[in-house]
């Protein structure tokens, strides 16, 4: 079920929030709970029981290295626990490219293929599969004890906000909340505004960008120009970002009205300096997970140098590859993994000593020609926009020329883009809510505050209106 869908934005939500306000709490989690299975039933079918099966299996093995994790034995049980969601990830994930790739190679040898297993991919497993880990990982780490209530453990894994895309919520972050949660009106305001921004960043820019960039993906190579390149990868960028930084502002305000506070997962991207810098503002749960339960293990930064360049491009590896079963993803993480070595060798000495504009135009054009990577096919498809976006494409005449892309709609969702992925709005509404003691500024604080109400109102009627009349069109993410 899709947050922006009509059966969850007039009736699962609005039916669950109102049977959650009943007097009584007790019965909360077990509402949750059941709210989040029908919710991933709706989606995942006969695979929830999977999903339960795992969650019994962690929930179950969490206890054991509870009672174990000073001895031996615990290290051992903690190493199988891992090693099972890892297999259980890498079957449904991963199977069909292995294969693939098995074939390729036996085909140069002359070797009869194996038939694809064609396994489908249970939506959200790759971040369930991380939330298993860094819960089991946690308790030997003696960070959080294992929880005893199976409902509360259940909760935690499967609560649908954060179930299919995030954040990365680690269980030491909202254990207390699962028992006790106080649902002030307060932050069930700032739910329904953090909502309604996310709702509104993912059906009015991200899905209006989608189209032209969709459709200049698809292109023929010969076809492409640098004008085609350049606004389908622009689109594409912007796309990317409130597709998903909407998913997580949608997903942190559905917690905040049931009383969970879920962990930020973006602060402004695209206004960072370095790559560096980028990995610190994009997808901070993901980074913060793959630091601390990868990085680290491996030395992080108390080894050689040598070895901190390896470990940070097989992190990066890692990152692509669990991002999706194809060499793109796997190119992609590589890409990044290498300019963070190059980084840390000088460049970002290098880069630092230039103006501002020129340290952001850096890191700008770096991130896209990766998203070139990240949202191309095939990496021929990846080689081939590239080579347009640097003049050497073009040479068969295009059906759609480039300025048949940029349309009205297509041109307001750009420039509502760019202004959204800075810091701009927030700092003008800070300003405005600034203590002051004149009588004159009170005013324009009112004022201010009524214009951001009805701004909200108006952003939330167009989403609504847009959700009621255009077709299924999942998150990015929901691939992953």
């Amino acid at each position: 079920m899709l947050f922006t869908e009509p059966s969850f934005l007039f009736v699962f939500l609005p039916v669950l929030l109102a049977l959650y306000q009943l007097p009584g709490a007790r019965y909360r989690n077990w509402l949750l709970l059941a709210a989040s299975i029908i919710f991933y039933t709706r989606g995942a079918g006969s695979f929830t029981w999977l999903v339960l099966g795992l969650i019994a299996f962690n929930y179950t093995a969490a206890r054991v290295i509870d009672a174990y994790r000073a001895t031996m034995l615990g290290r051992w049980l903690l190493a199988g626990a891992i090693a099972i969601d890892l297999l259980v990830l890498a079957f449904f994930k991963y199977a069909d490219f292995a294969v693939a790739n098995l074939n390729a190679g036996l085909a140069l040898l002359g070797v009869q293929p194996f038939a694809l297993p064609g396994i489908l991919l249970p939506i959200g497993i790759s971040f369930f599969t991380f939330h298993a880990i860094s819960y089991v990982v946690d308790v030997y780490r003696r960070d959080a004890a294992a929880q005893k209530q199976p409902v509360e453990a259940a909760l935690y894994l499967l609560v649908f906000p954060q179930l299919v895309a995030g954040p990365i919520v680690r269980y030491r972050q909202i254990a207390e909340q699962l028992s006790a949660r106080v649902n002030a009106l307060g932050d069930f305001a700032y739910g329904v505004r953090r909502f309604t921004i996310g709702l509104a960043k993912k059906m009015l820019i991200a899905n209006t960008l989608a189209v032209p960039a969709d459709q200049i993906f698809a292109m023929p190579a010969a076809e492409l120009t640098a004008a085609h390149a350049w606004t389908g990868i622009v689109c594409y960028t912007l796309q990317i970002y409130f597709d998903f930084s909407g998913y997580s502002d949608m997903a942190i305000g559905l917690g905040r009205m049931f009383g969970f506070r879920f962990p930020e997962n973006f602060n402004y991207p695209y206004i960072a300096a370095s790559i560096q810098d980028f990995w610190r503002r994009w997808h901070m749960s993901l980074s913060a997970w793959f630091r601390d339960y990868v990085y680290i293990p491996l030395g992080g930064n108390r080894t050689s140098t040598g070895r901190i360049y390896f470990n940070l491009v097989l992190v990066f590896f890692l990152c692509g590859l669990w991002h999706g079963a194809s060499w793109t993803f796997v190119v992609w993480g590589l890409y990044h993994g290498v300019f963070l070595v190059l980084e840390r060798v000088g460049l970002a000495t290098r880069v630092g000593m230039l103006p501002q504009p020129l340290r952001h135009a850096y890191a700008l054009l770096v991130v896209m020609v990766g998203w070139v990577i990240f949202r191309a096919d095939t990496l021929a498809g990846a080689m081939a926009m590239l080579a347009a976006m640097a003049g050497s494409g073009g040479a068969a005449p295009a059906v759609y020329a480039p300025a048949w892309f940029w349309n009205t709609e297509v041109v307001l969702a750009l420039a509502a883009g760019i202004v959204g992925s800075t810091p701009v709005l927030p700092a003008l509404a800070q300003r405005l809510a600034a203590p002051a003691a004149s009588g004159g500024v009170r005013v324009l604080r009112w004022q201010g505050s009524m214009a951001a109400m009805l701004g909200l109102v108006a952003l939330l009627a167009a989403s609504l209106m847009l959700s009621a009349s255009r077709s299924y069109n999942p998150f990015i993410y929901f691939r992953f």
